[in-house]
């Protein structure tokens, strides 16, 4: 989609139509979420589930469904929604100061520190504060290494980038290999494979929490700068030639999206592409414009992850991990993307 269609259609009474489509689409498939699973609860059952705090009406449902729906779906499709809109905000904001379509949270090695760090507070506690923290402090590690690294010779060219976080990444996942090398295979191992995947299957309303202050207020900033973001986008002198801080702005946003990425780790392991494939999807749908990409890219990825949540648990009777389902998805997309730049001559976007 062309630049100038879409500032066209920004300008038109369709844009408004479009998101009200995405937020019909997000309660639509939020509603299936609560209905579908191998205790299926119909419909009807489900709204009375949701109203039944400010109706007052009598039950007509059973209270199995009830914490069914309350205790166990709620709170995981809650946390799929809010890890799928932060890391494709993530995702987008990323795009957006390195200027190339290739990096996300896990290409950048971001998600492999904070797998790492995550895994080693399983290790020492299964303390929730500690496994973030953790997460937090080696995914902004990681993010560092790469950052310094690529830009080096003073510019960060896409081939640089994409194999400092290779590096990097490599590196992280020895040292998470390692942790599971150590770990008490009858305790402490399981639950490190299990948590490395990627799954909501844990979800609860602490966690829902736990996550969901960090990666609102990460993407709340994220959201505020994004009229720089837009000048960043169109390379480093044109920002400071407008009085943009481009190095305090870039650190601003890596800052938040390890911020993020540690908050989704902590909670759910490693979900990865979700950060590089849905601001794509985004873009082609409302353009480069990160005024309208990155809540674009909130509710498409809210909406993807709900989606796989749904396909993982329900499909077969052993969950499938999300990390298997996003990668097979995201793999693919991501060659497609490599051949198209390489075919470029690796230049910046």
């Amino acid at each position: 989609m062309s630049k100038t269609f879409s500032l066209d259609l920004w300008r038109t009474a369709r844009f408004p139509a479009f998101w009200l489509s995405l937020t019909i689409v997000l309660i639509l498939t939020t509603l299936f979420s609560l209905i579908v699973g191998r205790y299926a609860v119909p419909i009807t059952h489900v709204i009375g589930i949701l109203f039944s705090p400010f109706s007052g009406i009598d039950p007509y449902w059973t209270s199995v469904e009830q914490r069914v729906v309350e205790l166990i779906r709620l709170p995981r499709i809650i946390l799929a929604l809010v890890a799928g809109a932060g890391l494709a905000i993530s995702g987008a904001a990323l795009q957006g100061v390195f200027r190339n379509p290739l990096v996300g949270p896990q290409i950048i090695g971001v998600s492999s520190g904070a797998a790492f760090g995550g895994a080693l507070g399983i290790l020492l506690s299964e303390s929730s504060l500690l496994i973030i923290s953790l997460a937090f402090i080696f995914g902004m590690a990681a993010i560092m290494i790469v950052y310094f690294i690529s830009r080096m010779n003073g510019r960060a060219p896409i081939l640089m980038l994409v194999l400092s976080g290779v590096v990097t990444g490599a590196f992280f996942m020895a040292l998470v290999s390692l942790v599971k090398f150590v770990a008490d295979p009858d305790d402490k191992l399981p639950a490190i494979v299990f948590w490395l995947m990627g799954s909501f299957a844990s979800a609860s309303y602490d966690k829902v929490t736990l996550v969901a202050i960090p990666v609102t207020i990460a993407s709340a900033v994220i959201y505020f700068l994004r009229f720089r973001i837009n000048v960043l986008s169109l390379g480093d002198e044109e920002a400071k030639s407008l009085g943009i801080g481009v190095e305090q702005t870039r650190w601003i946003i890596l800052v938040c999206v390890a911020l993020v990425s540690a908050a989704v780790v902590s909670a759910a392991g490693i979900i990865g592409w979700v950060g590089l494939v849905i601001p794509h999807v985004a873009r082609m749908m409302v353009g480069p414009d990160h005024r309208v990409l990155l809540p674009a890219s909130a509710l498409i990825g809210a909406i993807y992850l709900i989606l796989v949540d749904n396909f993982a648990r329900a499909s077969i009777a052993a969950e499938i991990p999300l990390g298997i389902i996003t990668a097979i998805i995201g793999a693919p997309i991501f060659a497609i993307l490599l051949r198209r730049t390489q075919a470029k001559g690796w230049q910046n976007d």
